[in-house]
């Protein structure tokens, strides 16, 4: 890759739901050449990165889309993470964005340079570019808290951040200690709860909820939400 065609309008950072976004209207405005910089190995953001069980949307799903893609597929009214992610997906490539998104690729340095107008940025295959303009859609979440608890480096059992579940995590049989109640814990702690030996849930405060009231989306409604749309 030569140097001009390191030369970007856009650099954007983040292949989430902003990133995509703002991919597809780039490309749909002629304002290019632009980059999608993605740390992940996949397009995605937050769902391509949890993976907790029962990780899923927690607003209905058919809100949960780009306006300009209504998606009539989902098949639960609160979709699981993986049929978001892989609408993600179609969206890149539907949109033809998909071949600007540089996965398994963060940035490692972002410096202007007042000189040249521009950003001198780093990525993480030693690869330098420079940008006109840098859009940042790494989302508030992209990265794990844990928390300051003492003796929590002693502990010998598994420690798991639910941003960072271990698909081979076997919970079943096991005691789980659960700290906080915030919206990843409502989701995992139901789905561990019927295989796990016991589970303590330690909550600092209290939530305010509401019934979710998720079922699945019937087969003969997805084909009517595909051929009249408004139905949606």
């Amino acid at each position: 890759m030569s140097s001009d065609d390191r030369r970007l309008r856009v650099a954007v950072i983040g292949a989430g739901f902003g990133g995509v976004g703002m991919a597809i209207r780039l490309r749909e405005c002629g304002l290019g050449p632009f980059r999608v910089f993605e740390k992940a190995e996949g397009i995605g953001g937050t769902w391509w990165t949890n993976r907790y069980p029962g990780c899923a949307c927690d607003v209905p799903s058919h809100l949960y889309s780009f306006s300009f893609a209504p998606n009539p597929g989902w098949t639960r009214r609160y979709a699981p993470r993986a049929e978001i992610q892989e609408y993600l997906v179609r969206c890149a490539e539907r949109f033809g964005v998909a071949g600007h998104v540089e996965t398994g690729c963060g940035v490692t340095r972002m410096t202007w340079n007042d000189g040249a107008r521009a950003w001198d940025i780093d990525d993480e295959r030693g690869r330098s570019w420079t940008a006109d303009f840098v859009v940042s859609a790494i989302g508030g979440l992209s990265r794990p808290a844990f928390p300051d608890l003492a003796g929590l480096e002693d502990f010998a059992g598994r420690i798991v951040h639910s941003q960072q579940w271990d698909e081979s995590v076997d919970v079943d049989g096991k005691r789980v200690a659960v700290v906080g109640t915030g919206a990843s814990a409502v989701q995992f702690v139901p789905a561990i709860a019927g295989r796990a030996k016991h589970v303590d849930v330690y909550q600092r405060s209290a939530q305010w909820i509401l019934p979710r009231h998720d079922r699945a989306i019937p087969r003969w409604r997805r084909k009517a939400y595909a051929r009249w749309p408004l139905l949606q």
